[in-house]
């Protein structure tokens, strides 16, 4: 039968995936996937129900475009516009430390309330039974847990324990310097206080008033607790909120902040564009408020003069009896009030170019803004232009240095902008004073001109004339600044924001943003199934033992004989004892594939090995050797395991003499041939256990023993040692005309039966072939997967490959073991009389 088993064309793999053969075998683990995803979904129902739930709010804010001066980079084709630019300002302002802190402050949230139910703690913004009123000019403590219980409309019981407690002080809004003595406090309260009592310590000082969303049957006996928070902390807290635009190239801003408290975060984004806008009226008002300043302080000095001047002249028009003036003297005061007043105006302008002049030599601090030189009058169009690009460049700096450093580029640009303009400005302002100063000296050349003519008038006129000419001049200088300050105070009333809010946040009464319920759940059933195909797989895979046919094919090119199914008997003789048994079916599915192979030959001689122990090769050697002897062909058995001989306990028989005590010319041949209790079936035990067992079978009576053997038997089954361990299986191929090596499902490992197989392979041996064993079949199992079904048919085949077919319930009330099991007569009756 040389090469009859080599010849046997392979049968072509399959390529492609095997999708429901897969859905089979994850299939039968049903109550697996089950299990998990009942268990994902109770962890997301008890995520969803525990996690406090996080909202999102959000406002709109439009930036209006600055096209008070064209861009140069813009003009030229490259770089950001000015709209860009001026965007990632107002979003650089929004985000600044000191805005954010400013909205914080004044929302009041100085001290926290929060109520606890069945593990679920929730703020009660706005919402609490009762409000803490606390002493600002005395330090409170933080990161402390107040706890209070409602008694009645009357009482509270309140407890807190703490070992050195940072303590705050909410007049500076800062923690207590640690070097400071009385920064730590340690806190003790268990008590039961009246409602409005004030409470005070070391490290508190506060009362506790109910509020108007108190309610006596509601509230009372109910548990909370609040504590005192760190503004600075909650300013960082708070700077979490996002800003971008609502469209790429917009300049509408969408504010959005998350929390937990909806009603806190609306009052938060609203807050902070309050505070947003209101800071950029401001920057635009204090001009206006500057020249009011600069204009109420000339007019308190020119107030005590017209006073006083009135004053005079009342008195001297009483006492000389003198009304008015004559007609001359008329004259010479309208001309001498024209250049007086003339005079009092270049003089003020000249006070306002002093002070301007000043402002820019002294480098004020910036929160200090140029007085619009439009607002005094002067209309000097290089000056205002120079002045308003100065006040504009000091704000941009003072905005920009809120959320970036003096470093920065854009900064550095700034300071350069401001010198340049600077110099220019005073430049110009030095040749207006110098101007101013030319023009005065002249008005004073012709007001002596007009003095020397009121020197020849009467002393009365003269005199008269003196007097009502300071107060006309004092008077005129005061109605100028009246209305100069009127002017003023207009401008500031009639600016706007540069900016406003389109949308302000409100509740909309949305779904939480997290957790996503729903989502939570479609996550968790599909966990539920994911992680269960990923365990299954990923055992698979690192599973290091045979599971499937294909695990063989994949490691050797031999061909698989057959299989054989699990035996759940006691007994090694399983189809002695059940001839009509599927296990026993699965032989003579073995025993025909053998004949197959055999292409009519009579007789044959069948090795049988395994790479280790326990792979049930005594097993299949007993079994096959009783299938061909059910099949009335003359059988022998022989027990070539001369290391460790067991065959003789599974069929009561002797081992006294066999196979070592024939090879060393001990026993004759018909001496070691023991008839078994199956008819047709002889049986050659190993004998006593020799020093040299593969010396023995390497000898020339070997070669005497199959040779005598041949002539007797058709049927030769050989049980020998594992390869694995010796190498007495190789010594005894060169006798057989088929070698079985018997691979055990689940417990065969790769790497060893792999390693074996290659070195087979290196030997070049000859007809050799695979033959698993105790394949489990499963119930809701499909395809020729070991462990997970394989349906039997009839016919031959090589490999056993009888196509696909359902693990269980085929051939259903033709296997004795499907019933109740019905062993053939003959048999038993042999095996009992044993």
């Amino acid at each position: 039968m040389e090469n009859n088993i080599q010849n046997i064309p392979q049968q072509p793999q399959e390529e492609s995936f095997d999708y429901k053969a897969l859905f089979f075998k994850l299939y039968r683990f049903w109550y697996f996937f089950v299990l998990t995803i009942f268990i994902a979904l109770l962890i997301a129902f008890l995520f969803n129900k525990y996690t406090k739930p996080i909202y999102e709010v959000g406002t709109t804010v439009l930036i209006k475009d600055d096209r008070s001066s064209p861009d140069a980079q813009a003009l030229i084709g490259f770089g950001f516009t000015n709209n860009m630019q001026n965007v990632e300002n107002e979003i650089g302002k929004l985000q600044s430390y000191t805005l954010v802190n400013a909205a914080v402050r004044e929302l009041d949230l100085g001290v926290s309330y929060f109520q606890e139910d069945n593990f679920i703690t929730t703020e009660l913004y706005k919402e609490s039974p009762f409000l803490v009123i606390f002493d600002s000019a005395h330090p409170q403590p933080l990161s402390i847990k107040f706890k209070l219980d409602l008694l009645s409309d009357q009482n509270y019981n309140l407890k807190a324990e703490g070992k050195d407690v940072t303590l705050y002080d909410y007049k500076k809004f800062e923690t207590i310097d640690d070097k400071n003595p009385e920064s730590k406090a340690d806190i003790k309260i268990d008590s039961t206080f009246r409602i409005g009592q004030f409470i005070y310590g070391d490290g508190y000082r506060f009362k506790v008033v109910l509020s108007d969303q108190y309610y006596a049957s509601k509230h009372d006996n109910k548990s909370y607790f609040f504590i005192f928070n760190d503004v600075n902390k909650l300013t960082g807290q708070f700077k979490a909120f996002e800003i971008e635009p609502i469209k790429e190239e917009s300049s509408i801003l969408k504010i959005s902040l998350k929390g937990n408290n909806v009603a806190k975060s609306i009052d938060f984004l609203n807050k902070l564009t309050e505070v947003y806008l209101r800071k950029n009226l401001d920057q635009k008002n204090r001009a206006a408020e500057n020249t009011v300043k600069f204009i109420d302080a000339q007019l308190k000095n020119l107030t005590d003069s017209l006073d006083i001047s009135e004053q005079d002249l009342q008195e001297f028009r009483t006492n000389k009896q003198v009304m008015n003036l004559d007609f001359q003297t008329s004259q010479v005061f309208e001309q001498l009030k024209e250049l007086e007043n003339e005079k009092a105006q270049l003089d003020l302008k000249a006070k306002y170019y002093k002070t301007l002049r000043d402002y820019i030599v002294n480098n004020k601090d910036l929160d200090d803004v140029i007085i619009i030189p439009t607002t005094m009058g002067i209309e000097d169009p290089m000056v205002s232009e120079l002045t308003q690009e100065l006040s504009k460049a000091y704000a941009d700096k003072e905005e920009k240095l809120l959320y970036s450093t003096p470093s920065n580029p854009a900064i550095v640009q700034l300071n350069q902008k401001i010198e340049i303009t600077e110099k220019a400005l005073l430049e110009s302002i030095n040749n207006i004073i110098a101007n101013s100063n030319i023009a005065v000296g002249e008005i004073n050349h012709r007001i002596s001109t007009l003095e020397a003519r009121i020197s020849q008038l009467p002393a009365t006129q003269r005199q008269l004339l003196g007097i009502e000419r300071k107060f006309r001049l004092s008077d005129n200088m005061y109605n100028y600044l009246q209305e100069k300050r009127s002017e003023a105070l207009i401008t500031k009333a009639s600016n706007e924001p540069d900016n406003e809010v389109i949308d302000i946040a409100r509740d909309d009464g949305g779904a939480p943003v997290f957790p996503k319920k729903s989502l939570n759940y479609m996550i968790a059933i599909i966990l539920g199934i994911v992680l269960p195909v990923i365990y299954f797989l990923g055992k698979d895979y690192f599973n290091d033992k045979i599971v499937e046919r294909k695990d063989v094919e994949n490691i050797t090119k031999y061909p698989i004989v057959g299989h054989i199914i699990h035996s759940s008997k006691d007994t090694q003789a399983v189809v002695a004892e059940s001839p009509k048994s599927s296990i026993a079916e699965s032989f003579r599915s073995v025993r025909t594939n053998l004949q197959f192979f055999g292409q009519g030959e009579d007789k044959q001689t069948i090795l049988i090995t395994s790479d280790m122990v326990s792979a049930g090769k005594t097993f299949c050697a007993i079994n096959l050797a009783s299938i061909f002897a059910l099949y009335g062909r003359k059988t022998l058995l022989m027990g070539f395991d001369l290391r460790k001989p067991k065959i003789y306990k599974d069929f009561g028989l002797s081992n006294t003499e066999g196979i070592s005590s024939y090879l060393i010319n001990k026993s004759k041949l018909e001496d070691i041939i023991q008839v078994s209790p199956i008819e047709n079936l002889d049986i050659v035990m190993a004998g006593p256990v020799p020093p040299n067992p593969s010396e023995l079978i390497a000898s020339a009576k070997t070669d005497d023993l199959f040779n005598g053997l041949r002539e007797t038997y058709d049927y030769i089954i050989i049980d020998t040692p594992p390869v694995g361990l010796v190498t007495d299986a190789f010594l005894l191929m060169k006798y057989s005309d088929a070698n079985l090596f018997v691979v055990r499902q689940n417990y065969t490992h790769k790497k060893v039966f792999g390693s074996i197989m290659k070195d087979i392979e290196n030997r070049n041996l000859k007809n050799i072939s695979i033959l698993i064993n105790d394949v489990k079949l499963s119930k809701n199992s499909y395809g020729y997967g070991y462990g997970y079904g394989y349906g039997y048919g009839y016919g031959y085949g090589y490999g056993y490959g009888y196509g696909y077919g359902y693990g269980y319930g085929y051939g259903y009330g033709y296997y004795s073991d499907d019933k109740e099991k019905e062993k053939d007569n003959t048999v038993k009756r042999i095996f009992k009389n044993t």
